[in-house]
């Protein structure tokens, strides 16, 4: 089929514009290295860049027209980090777009209802955008998609309190496209402890387990950012799959508690898991992690900040193990360096600089989380092979009163 010379412009012409951008506007240090900008573009015209996290949907539901899809707009620039401009600047192949639920929901209700609305919004900016952006529910869809030139599109649960106790519903989730879950978020729920309160029960309950068994009975990641050490290792020991942190840091680089201990890394070789490295600047410094001044006052993460977790969690779990998760549009703003989705080419420019191959830089990217996907849709192949849907309620598994 002959493509009108107007409509190869249209698709062409913003990617230019944005590509002579970002060398324009690049550090002078960036600049000055052009064999690893040149090598870092290979790479990611090569691969489906992964992104374990972004929270475009949460933006979309609180800006100045709410939950207006259209309104907000991402073909034109926007107020927040992502717009479809800059996501091909930044070489981004494969997003999962958060579909985040506040922790607050579990006393104020309405959870499920809320969980549906953004659900909803994805997948009407990805309908929106059909010409740049394709659904992907596998790991096959994910290289059509890259292969017909659209971002592939995928949504992740950020907070399992949204399923409210029901397997039921976990199960409706991933039929609405859901491919990950976080277990929790920022609070405890009935079944597994958080990594931001108190532990109440040291890590999953009897039904905690059997929701990542349910998990990966249907294929759905399980997502262990914002849970308790207790509850990573928890998982750890019941998970037939791999294993994700869709949006987490090294511990032993930044001591905060959204990160992953360095037990847990040496963990993720035989459950084949992978961390996604965040960009949210009080996880990767420490000095920004503990000040507790004006905000005006406060110190900044950089690049480089991310560049030593991520190269710690290599040198720790192995490169197999290892990924990118920035969290866009979740934070005010993302390190010096990687200020919005545009800048990924700076990142993997510097780990090209600092010796990684295009091999490493590949895994990185996408080699990694595809193995990860893979993986995941190959268990529960075989779970569904052994037994149907599990029937059990929290009731019955954790004595918990209604």
């Amino acid at each position: 089929m002959q493509v009108p010379a107007r409509s190869i412009l249209r698709v062409l012409l913003p990617a230019l514009a944005s590509g002579f951008a970002a060398l324009a506007f690049a550090p002078p240090g960036l600049r000055a290295q052009d064999t690893h900008l040149e090598i870092a573009k290979r790479v990611l015209s090569s691969v489906p860049l992964f992104d374990g996290h972004n929270d475009l949907p949460w933006a979309i539901r609180n800006a100045d027209a709410p939950m207006d899809v259209r309104a907000y707009d991402i073909a034109r620039p926007t107020q927040g980090h992502t717009d479809l401009a800059r996501l091909r600047a930044g070489g981004v192949g494969a997003q999962f777009w958060s579909v985040y639920v506040p922790a607050s929901v579990m006393e104020e209700g309405g959870g499920a209802r809320m969980q549906l609305e953004q659900i909803d919004i994805a997948h009407q900016i990805i309908s929106d955008h059909r010409e740049d952006l394709g659904l992907a529910l596998t790991a096959a869809d994910v290289m059509d998609q890259f292969h017909r030139g659209k971002l592939a599109s995928m949504l992740g649960m950020e907070g399992g309190h949204a399923i409210e106790n029901s397997l039921g519903a976990l199960r409706a989730f991933y039929q609405l496209g859901v491919r990950y879950m976080t277990l929790t978020h920022s609070a405890n729920v009935d079944w597994a402890d958080s990594c931001c309160e108190a532990p109440e029960l040291g890590g999953l309950s009897a039904f905690g387990e059997e929701v990542v068994r349910e998990m990966n009975w249907l294929g759905m990641l399980v997502d262990i950012s914002h849970v308790s050490p207790g509850t990573m290792h928890d998982a750890l020991d019941v998970a037939e799959a791999p294993v994700i942190f869709s949006h987490s840091s090294a511990k032993a680089v930044t001591d905060h508690p959204r990160n992953v201990p360095d037990d847990v890394l040496r963990r993720l070789p035989e459950n084949g898991g992978a961390v996604m490295v965040t960009f949210v600047e009080s996880f990767v410094n420490q000095d920004v992690a503990s000040h507790d001044g004006p905000d005006g006052e406060a110190p900044r993460a950089t690049l480089d900040d991310v560049v030593e977790h991520i190269e710690h969690i290599r040198a720790v779990a192995g490169i197999d193990h290892v990924a990118i998760g920035g969290d866009f549009d979740g934070i005010d703003r993302g390190p010096v360096g990687l200020e919005d989705v545009s800048t990924y080419p700076a990142l993997f420019a510097e780990l090209s600089r600092r010796g990684w191959t295009e091999s490493e830089l590949r895994a990185l990217a996408a080699d990694n989380l595809l193995r990860v996907m893979r993986a995941t849709e190959a268990t529960a192949r075989r779970l569904q092979a052994e037994r149907g849907p599990s029937t059990a309620t929290i009731e019955e598994m954790d004595g918990l009163v209604p």
